[in-house]
């Protein structure tokens, strides 16, 4: 598929024995560099991501987009699994594929991760220590601050479904699943007002969406905290923060942003997915393509 003076490929990676699958957006240019896409909970790469990627590889930076194992198309057992260790792994093996790429040039290798990819690209990078650049919308940074946003009422019902998912794993039965998204005091991750519309808006036609995971992940995710590692990226990484985040405190993101040293932070006076659509994802899209052009040395 082109568009542009781009053209789409269909790749897939190994993680752990499973299969990722992705999509590898190539420039019309000799060993450009790449940035690397992940979304946030439960979405898979047709959400709402190839927009960017378009952006960024007509603008001279090639970008591979993938699902978490567990996930769309991607492999792995059971399904629907959100494990932050599996999907971090998942990102240090996107990295070595990446740099396995002949066609591109791998000294200049980006992140992007959106939403609670957002936070794993803070992680990510500050693991591998050798990316050239990051870039973080709207992300999770703080699991104790994102369950102090919550509704006391979802939480309840989420501990409930957790301790019920984790009594199904240790006896070997299918997963308890909790909704992503659903109404205000409900038993789902995400519970503001704009959540499930939010969300639903990035699904395109005809494109199945699941609308639950794995409980158990609740009794994980408030311990992780990868704005904790913003201190300890040394490449140049750009924070693109909602100050009407709902589901990731901005403010949070905010303070993590200023321990990164070389952090640079854009702010937007709109919602958690609002983002990903219209005059908000236009400039947000300018902003990152400059950003990576900048420090990917295109200039």
């Amino acid at each position: 598929m082109t568009s542009g003076t781009s053209v789409r490929l269909d790749v897939a990676f190994s993680s752990a024995g499973d299969e990722c699958r992705g999509w590898l957006f190539m420039p019309d240019a000799e060993r450009p560099p790449l940035v690397i896409l992940g979304h946030g909970l439960g979405a898979t790469r047709e959400f709402g991501l190839e927009p960017y990627a378009r952006r960024f590889a007509d603008a001279g930076v090639a970008a591979l987009v993938f699902t978490y194992r567990h996930f769309g198309d991607s492999g792995g057992q059971p399904r629907q699994l959100l494990d932050i260790k599996r999907q971090l792994a998942d990102w240090a093996a996107a990295l070595a594929y990446a740099r396995s790429l002949d066609a591109i040039d791998r000294e200049r290798i980006a992140l992007w991760g959106t939403s609670f990819g957002g936070g794993h690209v803070i992680e990510a990078a500050a693991r591998d220590g050798a990316v050239a650049a990051v870039v973080s919308q709207c992300p999770f940074t703080d699991g104790l601050a994102a369950s102090r946003a919550a509704s006391p009422r979802s939480l309840a019902q989420a501990f409930v479904l957790a301790l019920r998912d984790e009594l199904a794993r240790v006896r070997s039965k299918p997963p308890v699943v909790i909704p992503l998204v659903g109404p205000h005091g409900s038993a789902a991750l995400m519970t503001s007002p704009d959540s499930e519309p939010g969300y639903r808006a990035l699904i395109p036609p005809g494109v199945h969406f699941e609308n639950g995971v794995s409980a158990r992940f609740i009794n994980h995710v408030g311990l992780y905290r990868p704005g904790r590692s913003a201190r300890k990226v040394t490449a140049p990484i750009l924070f693109c923060i909602c100050d009407k985040d709902a589901v990731a405190p901005a403010q949070t993101a905010l303070r993590y942003a200023a321990t990164a040293p070389r952090g640079e932070v854009k702010r937007y006076p709109v919602g958690h997915f609002d983002i990903y659509l219209g005059e908000p994802f236009e400039h947000a899209v300018r902003d990152q393509t400059e950003f990576l052009v900048r420090h990917l040395e295109l200039v």
